[in-house]
């Protein structure tokens, strides 16, 4: 191992000593060799087979096959979860022939932020992982389920599914996704009609025939953005079947894979004598190896929430610095779009996960001595699957790369380091992502122009007015504010500032897409403005320094900067509509972005 990434990891399990012993205590308390169905009385039991076919109410009374709970965020509006109709019944049918029974669990609600995307709703989207959080919690509180697979895929539902299955760990989980569809126009293609549009050079029309074209079938979305980013991690962490992230949909090599999902789980469980609870699989290596994945394809920045929220479901505590030291000393290895213009279909062609992990286990950066659903060891998934009539079987991966401009070995990085970096200075910490920003706009010194909507500054763009050097500072955006809503929409304006010329970034207290792009932008800024942040200081004109190496700073009169009174703004025009009004609770209660913006406390 390489020595960063040992000194980061050890660093992680000390911090985490207490809570990560009292979390595998929990687990432990509920180890046991009977059917976890068992210790309810008759009456309670009777409810739990009561609608259930012959074959699976008779092992369920008197049998000792496995129940497993499956936990789906399945609606047909959503492209990447539409797929997922049909996966119950395919696995119910698979665990069938292995002695196991499946039964649907409970539904997680699935938003998506390429719907709400600048409106009202995205500032329900955060919350919305801790929904889906308390979701799964439900849906395996009724205690039943001697293991359990999640059906999920996108950006807040996987971290959602997580959280809620960790406070379960001592039952076996496997997550299974869809896969992403197949790849429309081009992502460059795509971003350049947005940023005609945003000048006024095309109408909504043509902006809609564009965005149709690349999002046009089932599965997840072509970019490597949050959700992309999701399955990646899942991967890394080892919770699902190797390499099954980004098959399509509609390839029969899905279907196959969801089988095995089943199959795999129902040997896993306490029952059996492969026994591995989630719990166990995702320990503080396994978090590490996430890092790792994540900085190694400059991943999506809403991961550097996620990512402790989850860890901390699972008595592990992990921070900022982490992400900053494991980014210093991993390779960008990939480059998808926004940081390339290849999407995720051309990566998996290219060699994929598999290559990418057979890559950094070589090199040191990756644990390869952790748990996961397959078992001992993460070299379980330099593997790839492939279809023996309708059954996946798995066979070793790629040891080169098939494009070079898409996927590269640890011997010719894209960069030396990471795409994700922590910056910090009298305005606070923050993260910034570097993978898609080229090396000339990795730094500025502007003046600060101030605002507290997405609205306001669209307003000032049209005007005209930030036809300038400019820092957009745009704040009142953290969770206790509005829910954190992505920001994305600023993004085609600010290209069209910076394509003319002048020299721009964004400073917020709010979150970016997982598709960050070319713009220079230092985000989840913390402590937020309305917590009174330093970022509730700036003033239209103050001078702006942001160096992705490390600074976020207000270049103003040490003294004067101590002595200014934050401007708190006024959110209430935030608070109502769109059933915001519903998450009151969840606003006062919010935690610091860099602790994952949770509601939860263990």
């Amino acid at each position: 191992m390489r020595p960063e990434i040992n000194a980061v990891t050890d660093r992680i399990i000390a911090r985490s000593q207490k809570t990560r012993e009292e979390y595998l205590a929990l687990i432990e308390s509920h180890n046991s060799k009977t059917p976890s169905r068992e210790r309810l009385a008759a009456a309670n039991q009777a409810h739990t087979y009561a609608a259930c076919p012959a074959l699976d109410k008779s092992e369920l009374i008197g049998g000792k096959w496995p129940n497993i709970g499956i936990v789906t965020a399945y609606n047909d509006m959503l492209s990447a979860h539409e797929p997922l109709k049909d996966y119950p019944d395919i696995i119910k049918t698979a665990v069938r022939k292995y002695g196991a029974i499946a039964q649907v669990a409970g539904g997680v609600p699935a938003m998506c932020d390429g719907v709400t995307q600048g409106f009202e709703g995205m500032e329900l989207s955060l919350f919305s992982r801790d929904i889906i959080a308390m979701s799964t919690a439900i849906a395996m509180s009724h205690d039943v389920f001697d293991a359990g697979i999640c059906l999920g895929v996108c950006d807040k539902i996987v971290p959602g599914l997580m959280i809620g299955a960790l406070r379960f760990g001592w039952l076996p989980f496997i997550f299974c996704p869809s896969g992403p569809m197949t790849s429309g126009i081009s992502n460059s293609e795509k971003a350049k009609t947005r940023q005609l549009y945003a000048e006024g050079k095309v109408g909504r029309k043509e902006l809609l025939e564009s965005e149709s074209k690349a999002y046009h079938e089932e599965g997840t979305c072509t970019f490597y953005g949050t959700a992309n980013s999701n399955q990646m991690m899942m991967e890394f962490m080892g919770v699902h079947m190797p390499n099954s992230a980004f098959i399509n949909p509609r390839n029969p090599l899905r279907a196959a894979l969801v089988k095995a999902t089943g199959v795999r789980a129902s040997k896993i469980t306490h029952l059996g004598d492969e026994y591995l609870p989630l719990g166990k699989v995702i320990s503080e290596k396994a978090i590490v190896n996430a890092m790792v994945g994540l900085c190694a394809t400059g991943g999506s920045t809403n991961h550097m929430l996620h990512l402790p929220a989850m860890a901390r479901a699972a008595g592990i505590i992990i921070n900022w610095q982490d992400f900053e030291d494991i980014s210093e000393a991993t390779p960008l290895l990939a480059r998808v779009y926004p940081n390339g213009p290849a999407d995720v279909n051309h990566f998996h062609a290219a060699g994929g996960i598999a290559f990418l992990i057979d890559q950094l286990l070589e090199g040191g950066l990756l644990h390869d001595d952790v748990l996961t659903v397959m078992g001992k060891g993460l070299s379980n998934y330099t593997q790839e699957p492939f279809l023996d009539g309708d059954l996946a079987v798995w066979q070793a991966g790629t040891k080169k790369s098939h494009d070079e401009d898409i996927l590269r070995p640890l011997s010719n990085p894209f960069a030396p380091t990471g795409g994700l970096r922590l910056v910090k200075g009298n305005i606070g910490r923050g993260c910034v992502k570097i993978s898609a920003v080229s090396q000339d706009h990795h730094e500025i010194k502007a003046p600060a122009r101030v605002f507290t909507s997405q609205a306001d500054f669209h307003e000032a763009f049209k005007a005209g007015e930030l036809d300038k050097d400019v820092v957009v500072v745009v704040r009142g955006q953290g969770p206790r504010a509005n829910g954190m809503p992505e920001l994305h929409k600023l993004t085609p304006a600010l290209g069209v500032l910076q394509d003319k010329g002048f020299k721009v970034a964004l400073l917020t207290d709010g979150r970016m897409s997982g598709a960050s792009g070319k713009i220079l932008a230092a985000i989840h800024v913390t402590p937020e403005a309305l917590n009174g942040g330093a970022i509730a200081k700036i003033r239209d004109g103050d001078i702006i320094h942001i160096n992705a190496n490390g600074i976020i700073e207000a270049l103003v009169n040490e003294k004067e900067w101590e002595e200014r009174t934050a401007t708190l703004p006024d959110m209430s025009y935030s608070h109502n509509d769109i059933g915001r009004e519903l998450f009151t609770v969840f606003r006062n209660n919010a935690g610091a972005a860099e602790d994952g913006a949770s509601q939860f406390e263990y």
